[in-house]
């Protein structure tokens, strides 16, 4: 006999509002940086400013949102997490500063706006950048540690990744490979290193700012190694494939420098597959997680289906 009462379904969750968590996320880690910075009238006041119309050029901070994501995966904090995200923007704008000097790169347009050089100077671009990756170890410093991870394995983190072995290799070895028909494998030494270190650390100090289990630490740098390497090779595809007024900076570099590129050596089609199967194993590397990396996930579903 029926009790009068229906039977409800549980609520399905609601969808994840990635808009929302990097809206979030670049306000708070602005916040962050605005403090962790001398302000913009502290003597020298030009480098200083120099520092701040990079660091606030209007990036949307993908690494640090990644340090949070990841950190949610774990069980951890935004508040825990808070200075290693912003210790690694301090590290991805300077790259960025420096790759756009006339002596690197020589792009004239970041984001859609001047690059640091076009509007301070190569002298001041260079200091800029300098100072940038001091400070970004300074920040790290002010992180407590915590029981697996201490002040010596954040240093270390940070140092290796943004070091002579790892980001500045790759630079090394892209600036020496123009020109040159590359082969495969040193196109992915370069992607290695030029952008996948600095997004594996990004997961990897996440993951760290909440104690994370060892296997946590195996997934979350599977999972920052290979979006890393997607994400470069989605780059190489828009390189070609969009206008600079898309990207927000000069399209077609790449070619124009004769550099090489997935898209040169494999084609469209072949780097769009090779991107694919990355992806995947990206994704596959979250399972350890049991469901609680939705963040995570989003955030690489984003930066692996852009247009620009």
């Amino acid at each position: 006999m029926s009790s009068g009462i229906k039977s409800r379904r549980p609520a399905a969750p609601s969808p994840f509002d990635l808009n929302a968590y990097v809206h979030r996320c670049c306000k708070e880690v602005d916040r962050a940086l605005g403090r962790f910075l001398p302000s913009a009238s502290t003597k020298p006041a030009t480098i200083h400013q120099a520092m701040r119309y990079s660091l606030f050029a209007g990036g949307k901070r993908m690494r640090p949102a990644l340090v949070m994501a990841a950190a949610e995966a774990c069980g951890g904090s935004w508040q825990e997490a808070m200075p290693l995200a912003c210790a690694v923007e301090c590290i991805h704008t300077y790259s960025l500063i420096h790759d756009d000097l006339p002596a690197m790169d020589n792009d004239d347009f970041r984001r859609g706006k001047p690059t640091n050089h076009k509007v301070y100077g190569e002298g001041v671009a260079v200091l800029a950048g300098d100072a940038l990756l001091t400070q970004a170890f300074e920040i790290v410093a002010q992180a407590r540690g915590w029981g697996r991870y201490s002040h010596q394995d954040l240093v270390l983190e940070l140092a290796r990744a943004s070091g002579s072995l790892q980001l500045i290799a790759g630079q090394v070895a892209d600036l020496e490979g123009e020109g040159k028909r590359l082969p495969l494998s040193e196109l992915r030494y370069i992607h290695e290193r030029k952008t996948s270190a600095l997004l594996c650390c990004s997961v990897r100090f996440g993951g760290m700012s909440a104690n994370c289990t060892p296997a946590q630490l195996r997934g979350l740098t599977e999972f920052g190694y290979n979006v890393g390497l997607a994400f470069q090779i989605i780059d190489d595809i828009l390189d070609v494939t969009q206008s600079s007024e898309t990207l927000g900076k000069t399209a077609g570099k790449d070619t124009a420098a004769q550099k090489a590129t997935y898209p040169s050596l494999l084609g469209l089609d072949a780097s769009k597959l090779e991107a694919a199967r990355l992806t995947d194993r990206a994704f596959k590397a979250l399972k350890v997680f049991r469901g609680r990396a939705t963040a995570l996930e989003a955030l690489a579903r984003y930066l692996l289906q852009r247009d620009r």
